[in-house]
């Protein structure tokens, strides 16, 4: 995985969200986690879905959602699933065939 640019964490969400402010602490805390063990640990990027139209169609219903790369997670609150997201997509060695 050697120099590699990370993608960033983009949470797609709106305000006066409190599944939206769940998956933010959350992303955070996992976030500062990583650091703080010497891993890869990109940015969080927040996008309010009632800004950009398409995204308020394609997220409407399924916000917090998470992406990492080509990684989402649709309705995110699960510690676990955001944990097994940042592996999948930060820990994994990229193959060499």
């Amino acid at each position: 995985m050697a120099d590699r640019p990370l993608p960033d964490v983009i949470l797609y969400g709106r305000a006066d969200c409190g599944l939206c402010d769940e998956a933010r602490d959350l992303v955070s805390a996992l976030l500062a986690d990583r650091r703080a063990r010497g891993l890869p640990a990109p940015a969080l990027v927040e996008r309010d879905i009632d800004t950009d139209p398409e995204w308020q169609r394609a997220f409407f219903a399924t916000i917090p959602v998470i992406e990492l790369g080509d990684h989402r997670i649709e309705t995110v609150v699960s510690l676990a699933a955001l944990r097994s997201l940042l592996a999948d997509a930060l820990d994994a060695e990229p193959s060499t065939a």
